[in-house]
């Protein structure tokens, strides 16, 4: 009984973050198009920071109640579960097609920045020097695609499936997207919650490291809303814009959530399990021959990476349950 009980906590902070991003980013958008501000604007950080913002308030939930390991198992996990499930599962319904400038700008920023983040997680600790470090990188890196003027169109065409284009956002009360916002915070708030308090009792009623509960359930849990839309955008046979959303959203997971928890609250990890970091590094790398060839992510490829997405899980599941792991990192 107390496992099901764990399992609705998780269920209910689940939905809680889905419709609290929703409600954040849709109105937030809309705000922001009515005080004058460009789509590739909005694009670039409104819609950025909502798709993170599941990520953001739990990984901060998680550190606060010192559950360091979950909160950063909680990025790693998402990105392995972003670019091995989400991609995997899109490429497998249809092609997905890369642009080039996604491949020699984006892809390489988000290599370099895992890269970086392995390297400063190596002893155990993100500090706040660290936690600046990493949050002035997506700084600059907005700042660096807001003077990129050719990616307008393709923000635009977030914007527009996001809120319904410029028109509706000038049809609805300002009141009624202002309380929006508020609601949506605090339903992402209660959602990082109900999954904190969630994650952290299934893992002890089941005997497991908490920072396995949120390498695996808590991931997917946060990346669902990525997921679904990816899925939706597959159907539409809009592929390229898929791989652009999945690369921003590792991005701002690595550099802006992780970055920001630091500086609230340096993150003390316990034991590094560096074999975690290898995963998300080894899914991350592998994309680049991916897209290197004809610059797509085909069928067969999509299957790979979701084959090695669920290998990872099974493996989390049945070895470190076997062995005991005390900590995942």
């Amino acid at each position: 009984m107390s496992i099901l009980i764990d399992v609705t906590w998780l269920i209910a902070g689940l939905l809680a973050l889905y419709f609290g991003a929703e409600w954040l980013v849709n109105s937030a958008a809309k705000i922001s198009l009515k005080f004058g501000i460009s789509p590739l604007v909005v694009g670039l950080t409104v819609v950025a920071f909502g798709t993170s913002a599941p990520e953001l308030f739990v990984s901060l939930k998680f550190n606060s109640t010192g559950n360091p390991d979950m909160s950063l198992g909680n990025v790693v996990g998402s990105n392995i579960c972003n670019i091995g499930m989400v991609l995997g599962i899109s490429a497998f319904i249809c092609t997905l097609f890369v642009k080039r400038s996604l491949l020699t700008r984006d892809m390489s920023v988000l290599v370099a920045s895992s890269l970086l983040f392995s390297v400063l997680l190596w002893d155990g600790i993100f500090t706040r020097l660290e936690g600046i470090l990493l949050f002035s990188i997506v700084v600059g890196y907005t700042i660096f695609r807001l003077k990129v003027s050719h990616l307008a169109s393709e923000d635009a065409k977030l914007i527009e499936e996001e809120i319904g284009g410029p028109e509706e956002a000038f049809s609805a009360p300002n009141w009624k997207l202002a309380l929006f916002v508020i609601l949506g915070l605090v339903v992402l708030y209660l959602g990082s919650v109900a999954l904190e308090k969630g994650g952290v009792s299934l893992a002890q009623n089941l005997g497991v490291p908490e920072a396995l509960i949120s390498l695996t359930v808590i991931a997917f849990s946060t990346s669902v809303p990525e997921l679904a839309t990816s899925i939706v955008a597959s159907l539409k046979r809009e592929g390229d814009l898929i791989v652009g959303n999945i690369v921003g959203s590792c991005l701002f997971n690595l550099l802006c959530v992780i970055g920001f928890t630091a500086i609230i609250k340096p993150i003390d990890i316990v034991h590094v399990h560096r074999e975690d970091l290898f995963v998300m590094l080894a899914f991350t790398i592998l994309l680049v021959p991916m897209m290197m060839t004809r610059r797509k992510i085909s069928r067969i490829e999509g299957t790979i990476l979701l084959l090695g997405y669920i290998t990872y899980c099974g493996y989390l599941w049945f070895e470190r349950i076997d062995h005991q792991v005390p900590h995942a990192f």
